[in-house]
């Protein structure tokens, strides 16, 4: 089985060529990213991942976590590993210098986190989960809390999770059941259970910091009532340090389908002690915050498994024999050519490589976004910049991890057999992606989300504001013959996506079904747009600098790729339109009985 290899040379085009992120060196934080020093992040990261993440993988799969007396082990090395991290700072990278961060750009800290996520997914969600706390904290923390928790969680020292599901609600969150009695002293009495928690109890931090959905008792029934506490697993004493067991206990591990290396948990609180973070009945907006940061980060995962499946795919598709080619004997002294000479093995390998490529770039330049937004030098790019990553929160979620697990499972296929053996690590990443299609909100959720709120938000000036960008780009090159596929393509999807959005303004107000049964291919539909974008643009980048005499093979790749864009995914644009304006009569016609 081939060891993953991070993607340096492509994650450096991005943010090199694609995104020149050194044109906004004079931004706070930026000055810091000089190219050499990115480089040299991005290098040392590689290192990390290769050599340590990477060869858990496996373990983590195979050993799982064990529970014992309420305490969770994490798999053999894990706890050296996550020591390793922490020590290198590598958990700061991005974060406020003012609470121990170095306050890199968080496109920097993506970039980290792809390579994590793409050696070993499931030890990255332990600080994976810290870091979506950490931002949910500075949002909603007081000045007490921040200066209490952030030091130490950002440091790695202490963890941290999210506590949302309950056995009887999922995303319907109105209607749970965990509720929070004051005790007089500004602390409160935590009494629930919340299942589904990642990380919610393990061996590697000293402490573990719950940020917990409650309902305080009397307040209003649904969402309107819903307030956030965070609960620490150790009470902090008065020197910060952590001190008396609080009352809560992991009370189970899930048995999953992957990501056994993370420890999912039933945690119970039993009247634990817990602290109000920002205003009684007003939680559910500061945990959006950290569920956002999360959405962004499954998102990552899609992208970070389906890069690991396409270097294995590549590995064993030149090196497997099998058959000959159509067009005569390409490994003429052997007794089979290599896999990767058949048309259909091609496909599937295009397929992988155009969907990583094509989600690196997106991935990035959204985190880019998330930059400007809050180190913008004008309020209109700071405005620009949120608006968009409002917009494209759900897609990169669902549109990533739907198309991410497919391009995992093209790996499998072109393993064959093997790919259904545990031997060759495909059938892990396999397990491993399908949760991304679910948690943190499940991509039909997404799909509503997009629909339901973000197109309409400020009356539609995000999205509006998102089509004259493209159709600035498509005016701006449409004289140039050496991307002509890319920028056509683009021109045409981006037509289908108007009137995708026109049919749902229209239609979707006359029953609210119509937006529904068109949700997950109007997404989809989206997501192939940007991408669209993305590819032109990279072929926009390539053809340039292959004018110049450069000879990186990168470059005829990226125009090669960007070219098989246009011809293979692009025509899926019409199929998504056929079927949101279907309509949902056929859909809802037949009674829960007939089914």
């Amino acid at each position: 089985m081939p060891q993953y290899k991070a993607p340096l040379r492509d994650q450096k085009f991005v943010l090199n060529d694609l995104l020149n992120v050194q044109q906004y060196s004079d931004l706070d934080g930026f000055s810091d990213a000089s190219a050499d020093i990115v480089d040299a992040i991005l290098e040392e990261g590689a290192k990390l991942c290769e050599n340590v993440l990477a060869p858990l993988n496996k373990t983590g799969d195979v050993q799982g976590c064990t529970l014992k007396n309420g305490e969770v082990t994490a798999p053999e090395g894990f706890k050296d590993a996550y020591a390793q991290m922490t020590e290198g700072g590598w958990t700061a990278l991005s974060a406020d210098p003012q609470y121990g961060g170095q306050g890199l750009p968080h496109y920097l800290n993506l970039a980290f986190n792809e390579m994590v996520t793409s050696a070993n997914m499931a030890f990255g969600m332990y600080p994976g989960l810290t870091g979506g706390a950490v931002h949910a904290l500075v949002v909603g923390g007081s000045d007490e809390q921040k200066q209490l928790y952030l030091p130490k969680m950002i440091s790695g020292e202490w963890s941290g999770t999210m506590n949302l599901t309950e056995p009887h609600c999922g995303t319907d969150l109105g209607l749970l059941r965990t509720k929070a009695v004051p005790n007089g002293d500004g602390s409160y009495k935590i009494t629930g259970q919340k299942i589904w928690i990642s990380a919610g109890e393990h061996d590697l931090s000293n402490n573990i910091v719950h940020l917990v959905l409650a309902r305080i008792e009397g307040a209003p029934a649904g969402v309107k009532g819903i307030s956030l506490f965070v609960v620490p697993k150790f009470i902090p004493d008065e020197n910060g340090a952590p001190g008396q067991r609080n009352t809560l206990q992991c009370g189970g591990l899930e048995e999953k389908m992957g990501i056994h290396g993370n420890a999912t948990c039933v945690m119970n609180y039993d009247e634990a002690t817990g602290w109000l973070v920002g205003e009684e009945n007003k939680g559910l907006r500061i945990m959006f915050v950290m569920m956002n940061e999360a959405r962004l980060g499954v998102g990552l995962q899609g992208l970070g498994l389906a890069e690991t499946a396409y270097q294995f795919s590549l590995a064993f598709a030149k090196d497997r024999l099998q058959g000959r080619a159509l067009t005569g004997p390409k490994n003429a002294d052997g007794p089979a050519d290599p896999i990767i000479v058949h048309p259909d093995v091609r496909r599937m390998l295009m397929d992988q490589k155009v969907f990583v490529e094509g989600a690196r770039a997106l991935a990035y330049w959204t985190a880019l976004q998330g930059d400007l937004e809050h180190k913008g030098q004008d309020e209109e790019t700071r405005e620009r910049a949120g608006d968009y990553m409002a917009l494209l929160t759900p897609v990169i979620k669902a549109y990533l991890t739907d198309k991410g697990y497919d391009s995992v499972s093209k790996g499998l296929q072109i393993h064959g057999g093997s790919g259904f053996t545990e031997e060759w690590g495909m059938s892990q990443l396999l397990r491993d992606a399908r949760i991304t299609l679910i948690y943190e909100g499940t991509n039909g959720i997404q799909a509503l989300d997009l629909v339901g709120r973000k197109l309409a938000m400020k009356g539609m000036a995000p999205i509006n504001n998102f089509f004259a960008e493209l159709d600035a780009f498509v005016a701006d090159n449409k004289a140039d013959k050496t991307i002509a596929p890319s920028v056509e393509g683009l021109e045409a999807v981006t037509a289908k996506l108007k009137r995708a959005t026109n049919w749902l303004v229209e239609k979707g107000l006359e029953n609210f079904d119509n937006a529904g049964a068109a949700s997950t291919d109007y997404l989809h539909l989206f997501g192939l747009t940007c991408f669209a974008w993305k590819w032109a643009q990279m072929a926009k980048v390539a053809a340039a600098r292959i004018a110049t005499g450069d000879s990186d093979p990168i470059y005829k790749s990226k125009l090669v790729s960007a070219q098989y864009f246009a011809e293979r995914w692009l025509p899926d644009a019409d199929a998504h339109l056929a079927r949101i304006e279907s309509g949902a009569d056929t859909l809802m016609a037949l009674s829960a009985e007939a089914f």
